[in-house]
């Protein structure tokens, strides 16, 4: 079957040559013209072979072009042997032939073959007109003109089509170019948000990558305040040179320019223009493109691809990786409100469970001194006559030392609430250090006398503004939580020296210690360590409110303990 246009003619020409050797044959020629009439019959054949045999053979653009023009010549002049056998006959039919070398012409090679066929077509049938049947002028004029006609017609139709279809073709090839590149975004795309983690995602991200802009490196940073941090590389020095995880400054770096929203493509690395370029150089790297991580009109980042070839990115590139750019910016987004909400439901969740621990441990708290006042009160009113006078006193002892339990309890609770609602008032004026850590030493002592309190204050220790109950209360916690978790027979050493400008209380026990990994805990509201031999009583609400006193003072307290080891809690306040 036909595979092209030329073997379409091939078999129309046989056609006609069957059709040339009927005609002839049921002519009646004159006896000079019957052998030039088989003579052109057969010249017509022989050419058919000829157009038929490389029709078949695959051969270049220019050999096609060659074929095509011999072809039109072997038809021109079978056409003009045709005339002329037949012109004889007045107004016989075969003149009209020669319009179909011009309509070939013009089919085959536009305007010019139109021009070019229908000036020879129609010289050659004058010729044939003068060593004929004569000139007859009317009928050459309307020959001419309409042998031109048909060249510039046809030819600037074939034209126009021909671009016309030089256009689709271009618009087909660019539509199969965005598809193409929208099906590499949309894989990236869905690498993207294969997971809510973005190491993960980025990984993915780079492995579609590849396929769709290879790369011989690639790297995508993002933009924390000033600092660069490399979340995922691919390719050269991936484990190198800026490797996932490592941060640097953002200033003077490539990415300092692309937080302006620009593409940047560089065709030569080896030109050092960021201090970065010297260390691709040296991995045989040339040309690159940065593109930001827009959300929005805002760069949060950049995607960069290198490769070793200089001037190797195609405008096709840059756009698709402007694209992956915004894509990449959106996934970032996404999973940093993902991890963000995350983060909120499980501190939601802590903090609820925490609440849930301070309403059963407040109950706990209220209910075994509260039991003990009503049980010494009852006890008192029921057997006042018969109990001795040291009795009396030691339940009344009890009622109130578990009075004053109850109001310590209380009172942290209130404090809390003001500390939140911003109503915790202070009353600032000089304070004596030395003096507010000694007499805070000595209540200690008073209060029990299982452990031993030392005081070791610096002689050279400044006052400061702040307030003295306060900063008493902060000390009183401190202290009283280090004899809290002190065996018999151990000793807390509370010291105060100024240090740099500063003055610095630590008060050191050797208690069981606290695991590093609950030390943030403690000075959380209604935090408690879980500590070896079980926590003691209380609230977790001491060092809540210890820690936010500090802090109203412009100071810190901070903690370094180790289990079995003992802590040492150390409140700084500014000189």
């Amino acid at each position: 079957m036909p595979r092209r246009p030329g073997h379409w003619f091939v078999l129309l020409r046989g056609s006609l040559v069957v059709v040339a050797i009927v005609d002839v044959s049921l002519t009646d020629f004159p006896s000079s013209y019957r052998p030039w009439a088989w003579g052109v019959v057969a010249f017509f054949a022989a050419s058919t072979a000829l157009s038929g045999a490389i029709a078949w053979v695959e051969l270049s653009s220019a050999g096609r072009a060659r074929a095509r023009i011999l072809a039109i010549c072997l038809d021109g002049i079978s056409t003009i042997g045709f005339v002329a056998v037949f012109s004889y006959q007045s107004g016989e039919p075969y003149r009209a032939l020669y319009l179909v070398p011009i309509a070939e012409a013009a089919l085959r090679f536009g305007l010019a073959g139109g021009l070019v066929g229908g000036t020879v077509m129609v010289g050659a049938t004058l010729v044939v007109d003068v060593f004929g049947p004569g000139v007859a002028w009317r009928t050459v004029v309307s020959r001419i003109l309409v042998g031109a006609l048909a060249g510039i017609v046809i030819g600037w139709l074939r034209d126009g089509l021909a671009a016309r279809a030089a256009e689709a073709e271009r618009l087909r090839d660019e539509l199969g170019r965005r598809s193409d590149i929208l099906e590499g975004a949309n894989r990236c795309a869905r690498a993207l948000g294969s997971s809510l983690e973005i190491e993960t995602a980025f990984a993915a991200f780079i492995r579609e990558l590849r396929t769709v802009v290879p790369f011989d490196r690639t790297a995508i940073v993002l933009i924390e305040d000033d600092t660069a941090k490399t979340i995922a590389t691919a390719g050269r020095g991936a484990t190198e040179i800026f490797p996932p995880g490592s941060s640097g400054p953002v200033r003077g770096s490539v990415l300092d320019r692309v937080r302006g929203g620009d593409v940047i493509v560089r065709g030569d690395l080896g030109q050092s223009e960021y201090p970065e370029d010297k260390l691709f150089a040296d991995l045989g790297l040339h040309s690159e493109i940065v593109a930001p991580l827009l959300a929005g009109t805002l760069p949060i980042g950049m995607i960069a691809l290198s490769r070793v070839q200089p001037d190797a990115f195609t405008p096709d590139d840059v756009e698709l990786v402007s694209l992956l750019g915004r894509l990449a910016a959106t996934a970032v987004q996404n999973i940093r409100a993902y991890e963000a909400e995350h983060h909120t439901v499980e501190e939601l969740r802590r903090l609820s469970a925490l609440r849930a621990d301070f309403v059963s441990l407040v109950s706990h708290e209220l209910r075994s001194p509260m039991a003990a006042v009503i049980g010494a009160a009852r006890t008192l009113q029921e057997r006042w006559r018969v109990l001795a006078p040291e009795q009396r006193e030691a339940f009344l002892a009890l009622i109130a030392d578990e009075t004053n339990r109850l109001a310590d309890l209380i009172g942290d609770v209130l404090n809390t609430s003001q500390i939140e609602a911003g109503t915790f008032s202070y009353s600032f004026s000089d304070v004596d250090l030395g003096r507010l850590v000694e007499d805070a030493v000595a209540m200690a002592a008073i209060g029990q006398d299982e452990v031993r309190v030392t005081a070791s204050v610096s002689q050279s220790l400044p006052a400061i503004r702040g307030d003295r109950e306060r900063l008493r209360q902060v000390l009183a916690n401190l202290i009283e939580n280090a004899i809290k978790y002190s065996v018999s027979g151990d000793e807390v050493d509370v010291r105060a020296q100024p240090v740099d400008g500063k003055v610095r209380i630590s008060v050191a026990d050797h208690g069981p210690g606290i695991p590093h990994d609950q030390q943030r805990l403690i000075f959380e509201k209604f935090g408690r360590a879980d500590i070896a031999g079980g926590s003691k009583p209380g609230t977790g609400l001491g060092l809540f409110i210890a820690r936010s006193i500090a802090e109203a003072h412009g100071g810190t307290i901070d903690v370094r303990s180790s289990p079995d080891a003992g802590s040492t809690f150390t409140l700084t306040l500014p000189g």
